[in-house]
């Protein structure tokens, strides 16, 4: 028998991400969407190389009632590919049927850490976990832009898409509030077609109920505090070491729960 080598033994390296590869074919199809734009919201540099935080906007057919809009974010943490992955997919199957985002004007932000992403890190390369920065002054570029899209935004919604690999099941955050609860309980419903739901009374350090935690770490993504009205704000987590296609399709799953629902919610307060 042959006795293996040290060069045998080498781990095989990562493949390597970059995230201008990832986001190029969205701004192409952008270019010939009417019903999609994409710009950059700005810029920073890394080890001498500038990367661009890109943002992406889908203006759904008219409905009865004002537009309503949503921010959706991912990649904030570098090593969750999943969200990131779903937000692609997601966009070009808008693209494909704008039907879906009747009455909405989606602003989406498929990549929050472009550094964290390519090194398949939860942090940026800075060593920090952009999830814990905003609304502290951070002096972290990535979070400075993006408190200023969630200030020029006014959004009507938020959500932000993670995976967590200490977790078996979905779950994700109401920090305490009814509409979000309301919103994301049916969102989780409809994910379990794909993967199983985290039943677990402590989930991430926290207490939680069938999936729903109600408190949050501080310092995660937010809208400022002087919104008026807050927006509905859903953290929606998937189980990282779960297949990545099922991740993408239970989050694509979520996120259409969340609009269909947040729909009906406004047509009941109407008619009250």
């Amino acid at each position: 028998m042959a006795i293996s080598t040290d060069t045998d033994l080498r781990p095989v390296a990562p493949v390597a991400r970059d995230s201008r590869e990832l986001l190029a074919p969205l701004v192409e199809l952008a270019a010939r969407c009417p019903a999609l734009t994409a710009e950059v919201v700005g810029s920073f540099v890394s080890e001498e190389r500038a990367y661009e935080l890109h943002r992406f906007h889908f203006h759904g057919p008219k409905a009865e009632h004002d537009s309503l809009r949503i921010g959706v974010f991912a990649g904030l943490h570098g090593d969750e590919p999943a969200g990131v992955e779903a937000l692609v997919r997601w966009l070009h199957e808008l693209a494909e049927e704008p039907w879906r985002a009747t009455g909405y004007e989606l602003t989406v932000f498929p990549l929050c850490n472009p550094t964290g992403y390519e090194d398949n890190t939860r942090h940026n390369r800075s060593g920090l976990d952009l999830n814990r920065h905003f609304w502290r002054r951070s002096d972290q570029r990535e979070v400075a832009l993006l408190e200023r899209e969630l200030i020029a935004g006014k959004f009507d919604g938020l959500i932000t898409l993670h995976s967590d690999d200490t977790s078996e099941g979905l779950y994700g955050y109401t920090q305490g509030r009814l509409l979000n609860e309301a919103l994301l309980k049916p969102a989780l419903r409809a994910s379990e077609r794909v993967l199983p739901l985290n039943r677990q009374p402590l989930i991430d350090g926290f207490v939680a109920s069938e999936g729903l935690i109600q408190r949050c770490f501080d310092g995660v993504l937010s809208a400022p505090s002087h919104q008026r009205p807050q927006p509905f704000d859903l953290i929606f987590e998937t189980p990282a070491l779960a297949p990545l296609d099922s991740q993408v399709e239970a989050t694509l799953l979520a996120i259409e729960t969340v609009l269909v629902e947040y729909r009906v919610f406004l047509a009941h307060s109407i008619n009250l």
